[in-house]
C-alpha cells in the first residue's frame, strides 16, 4: 500500500450538539479539542517508533456555529456580541483553556442577543501536527528528511488557506459550507501566532495579559521590573506574579527573587506583571523598527487585548521642545510601509477619546501638572513613523517638507505601526512618546547629551503608561471597545 492510497484515520466520530449555555458550550469545546490533539500526539509518537505508517492520521478543530433567522435584539451601543444579518456562522476553536474566559463571554453574549443556542462539534478544518504537539514539551517535530516518510504525506501541515488574515483583512472570508465567520481568527492563524509568540518573546502566551505596553528600550524594562517588584510587595495592589522569559516568575512570597538575562534573550523579550483574570499588564520590548512591531501585534492580537499602548523614545521636530518632553499623539503620518499590502496608507487612524483621557490624566498625575501648565512638558500632535533609522543623512527638503506639511511633532519608527495593527485588528490603541533627540536642531542621539534624560524621564515615563492602562483597566470594555474600530459587517466575537 502507498501512502497515496492510504485510508484516512481519524478518532471515533461525534455528532454536533446544541447548548443554550455558553460554559456548557465551551466545555464541549475543551472536551473536543483535547480528544483530537490527543489522538494525534498518540498517532505522531508510534510513528517516531514504528516506521512507514500504514495511515493518513487526521483530527479536526472544535467549532462553535450558530444560525440565525432575524436580526436579533441588539443593543446599538455594543460593538460586539452580535452578527450583521440573518444567516449561518462559525468559528474554528483553538486551546479553548487558554480562551476559556473569553469564549464563554462571546458566546454568552450571542445567545443572550439572537436568542438562539449554538451548535459544538468537529468543523472540517484539520488541526496540523505541529500545533498538536506544540504544547507537549517531550515532543518536537524533526524537519523532512531525518524521519523515514514525509510529514505531509502522513499528518496534515500548516494551510495557509487558513492561517491567514482574510476575516480581519475583510476580503471576503467564508468557510467552506459558506457559513460566515463568528470570530475575527480562524484556529490555525490563532495556533500560529501562539507559537510565534513563544518563539518571539520566551514566554508562554498564557502569561499575556488584557493590557499590554510597548516600548523600544531596555531601559523600561528595568523600570517595570523595578515597579513589579514593589506592586508585589502591598497586597493591595492585586499582583500576583511577575514573569520573564524562560519562565522566570518572581511572587509576592519572595518579591526579591532574581530575573536574570538569558545567555541568548529572544528578539522581543516580555513581562507579564499578572492579576487575576489577565487583568495584569504585559511589557514587551520590541526593539527598533516597524517590522518588530507590525510582528509582535500581529501575534498578541490573537489574544485579543483590551488595549495596547506605544510608550518610547521620539525624535522631536520642534524647536520648542526639551529633551524629556512627552507627545501625545492625536494622528499618525504613516511612512513605514509594512502595512501597506494590509491597511492602505488612505485609511485615517482615529485617536480614542477613551484612550487619550486616560492618557493625558495619567500624565497629569505622575507630574502634578494641569492644565495650561501641562503644555511645558507636553504636546498634542501628529507622530510619523518611518522604516529608515538614519533619514537624518538624507537631503533634507523632501522629508522636512512632509514632516512640515503634515504638522508632525514627533518621529519614530514603531507608533504607527502598532496603531495602525490595533486599528486593523480591533484591539484599542494609544501613544505617548517621550523626546529624547532633536535631530533638526543639532541635538542628536548621542550617549553625552541623553544621559540625563534618560536617568530622570524613564520612570516617569514608564509610570505614565502603567497608570494609563490600570485606568482603563476599571472602564467596562463595552466603552473601551469603541464601535469606531468596527466596520460595516463585523465578527461577534470581540
Amino acid at each position: 500500500m502507498t501512502l497515496n492510497t492510504a485510508p484516512i484515520c481519524t478518532p471515533d466520530p461525534v455528532e454536533p450538539r446544541s447548548y443554550s449555555d455558553a460554559g456548557e458550550a465551551v466545555a464541549a469545546l475543551k472536551h473536543l479539542y483535547v480528544e483530537a490533539t490527543e489522538y494525534l500526539q498518540m498517532q505522531f509518537q508510534a510513528a517516531l517508533t514504528g516506521g512507514t505508517p500504514e495511515c493518513r492520521y487526521r483530527a479536526f478543530y472544535p467549532e462553535v456555529r450558530i444560525t440565525t433567522t432575524s436580526y436579533g435584539r441588539t443593543d446599538s451601543r455594543l460593538s460586539f456580541g452580535h452578527v450583521a444579518e440573518p444567516g449561518h456562522y462559525a468559528a474554528t476553536i483553538t486551546r479553548p483553556d487558554l480562551f476559556e474566559n473569553y469564549l464563554t463571554q462571546q458566546i454568552g453574549l450571542l445567545m443572550q442577543s439572537h436568542e438562539v443556542a449554538v451548535t459544538v462539534g468537529p468543523s472540517q478544518t484539520p488541526i496540523p501536527v505541529h500545533f498538536a504537539v506544540l504544547n507537549k514539551v517531550d515532543m518536537e517535530v524533526p524537519q523532512d528528511g531525518v524521519l523515514p516518510f514525509l510529514m505531509r504525506d502522513v499528518f496534515d501541515v500548516p494551510d495557509l488557506e487558513t492561517t491567514n488574515d482574510a476575516i480581519v483583512n475583510g476580503v471576503g472570508f467564508t468557510y467552506e459550507d459558506g457559513a460566515k465567520p463568528l470570530a475575527p481568527f480562524t484556529a490555525q492563524r490563532v495556533d500560529y501566532s501562539l507559537a510565534r509568540l513563544s518563539h518571539y518573546t520566551a514566554t508562554d502566551p498564557g502569561d499575556f495579559q488584557n493590557h499590554v505596553l510597548f516600548t523600544n528600550y531596555q531601559f523600561y524594562v528595568d523600570e517595570f521590573i523595578a515597579y513589579g517588584r514593589d506592586a508585589l510587595r502591598d497586597p493591595a495592589s492585586g499582583y500576583v506574579e511577575l514573569v520573564g522569559p524562560a519562565g522566570q516568575r518572581v511572587t509576592a512570597d519572595d518579591p526579591d527573587a532574581p530575573m536574570n538575562d538569558l545567555p541568548k534573550m529572544p528578539q522581543m523579550p516580555s513581562y507579564h506583571l499578572t492579576r487575576k483574570g489577565g487583568q495584569g499588564i504585559t511589557l514587551v520590548n520590541i526593539g527598533v523598527g516597524p517590522s518588530n512591531a507590525k510582528t509582535a501585534t500581529d501575534h498578541i492580537a490573537v489574544l485579543r487585548p483590551h488595549v495596547w499602548l506605544m510608550v518610547g523614545h521620539c525624535a522631536g521636530l520642534r524647536n520648542s521642545q526639551s529633551l524629556g518632553d512627552f507627545v501625545l499623539a492625536h494622528a499618525y503620518l504613516r511612512e513605514d510601509h509594512v502595512l501597506d499590502d494590509d491597511l492602505p496608507v488612505w485609511v485615517p487612524i482615529p485617536a480614542l477619546a477613551e484612550v487619550q483621557v486616560a492618557l493625558e490624566e495619567a500624565v497629569e498625575s505622575v507630574t502634578q501638572l494641569e492644565g495650561y501648565e501641562l503644555k511645558r512638558v507636553m504636546r498634542t500632535g501628529t507622530v510619523a513613523t518611518i522604516d529608515n533609522r538614519n533619514w537624518e543623512l538624507r537631503e533634507q527638503a523632501g522629508p522636512v517638507q512632509r514632516l512640515s506639511q503634515s504638522r508632525a511633532v514627533a518621529l519614530d519608527m514603531e507608533s504607527a505601526t502598532i496603531a495602525a495593527n490595533g486599528f486593523r485588528f480591533r484591539v484599542p490603541y494609544g501613544t505617548l512618546l517621550c523626546v529624547s533627540d532633536k535631530p533638526l536642531h543639532g541635538e542628536l542621539k548621542l550617549p553625552g547629551m541623553a544621559s540625563e534624560f534618560y536617568k530622570t524621564q524613564v520612570s516617569r515615563h514608564l509610570m505614565i503608561g502603567v497608570r494609563a492602562v490600570e485606568s482603563l483597566r476599571e472602564m467596562p470594555l463595552e466603552r473601551l471597545h469603541s464601535r469606531k474600530l468596527r466596520s460595516f459587517e463585523e465578527t461577534a466575537f470581540l
